[in-house]
């Protein structure tokens, strides 16, 4: 039997688990287990790693940056993003890959228009670097809004409705209105949202984020994080089955 999985803190709301179901029964993989499994701390998971001998794992929050040191070698997108969502497993020798930034990209380019040309990307976060690293390789320049802001970003005060006009690409990389606080959206002015806006919310339990539908509302286009989970478990399926 070959093992997958997925690690993070809190799992109950899984979005892997479902879609990896889902996936081998409609395909027929019998073979293949895909389970949940739940760190309280990052240092259980040598253990875990010994007890189980996965043949690839899946990363969440908030361990997308804290299990790189496990990792025996990076690839590309990892070193310069910072963070991994995929470990393919080798016996002794563990790879971190990257595949939120696939996931990203696959995404929203079927819904990039010309006045798209500049995002603006709410939060700092694992996901927020791999969608960082996804604008850049499509040569859309980009600025970061956050509470804590890192070096080359901006420190998120007031309400951002003159960085909001500016920038038609609009991604929300928090976690706020996911289930089950739906009744919750990032503190931005929404009245500066157009019909030229394209607003992209990784959220994706629920369906239509608070955010997305006050944006829609106001004529604004608008994408859900389905679709990018989605293509990033396939690349991730892919890296794990590839000789």
């Amino acid at each position: 039997m070959r093992n997958f999985g997925l690690i993070g803190k809190k799992l109950s709301h899984s979005f892997s688990a479902q879609y990896f179901s889902k996936k081998f029964l409609e395909e027929g993989i019998t073979d293949t287990v895909f389970q949940l499994f739940e760190l309280e701390r990052i240092e259980e998971f040598p253990s875990l790693l010994a007890r189980l001998q996965p043949m690839g794992l899946s990363v969440t929050i908030p361990y997308k940056s804290s299990i790189l040191p496990f990792a025996t070698h990076q690839d590309q997108a990892v070193q310069h993003i910072g963070a991994t969502n995929c470990l393919k497993v080798e016996g002794s020798k563990i790879t971190a890959y990257n595949t939120d930034y696939i996931g990203f990209t696959r995404s929203i380019m079927p819904h990039l228009k010309s006045h798209h040309d500049s995002a603006l990307i709410l939060g700092n976060g694992g996901a927020s670097k791999a969608v960082a690293y996804a604008l850049e390789q499509m040569k859309i320049p980009y600025q970061i809004v956050a509470r804590h802001a890192e070096e080359d970003q901006t420190e998120w005060t007031g309400n951002l409705a003159e960085l909001i006009v500016q920038h038609k690409l609009l991604i929300h990389c928090t976690p706020l209105g996911t289930f089950p606080e739906v009744n919750q959206m990032p503190s931005i002015d929404v009245k500066s949202l157009t019909a030229k806006h394209l607003v992209f919310d990784l959220v994706y339990n629920p369906q239509e984020s608070l955010l997305l539908k006050t944006a829609k509302k106001l004529g604004a286009q608008t994408l859900n994080g389905y679709n990018m989970l989605a293509f990033q478990a396939e690349a991730s399926w892919k890296i794990w089955n590839d000789k």
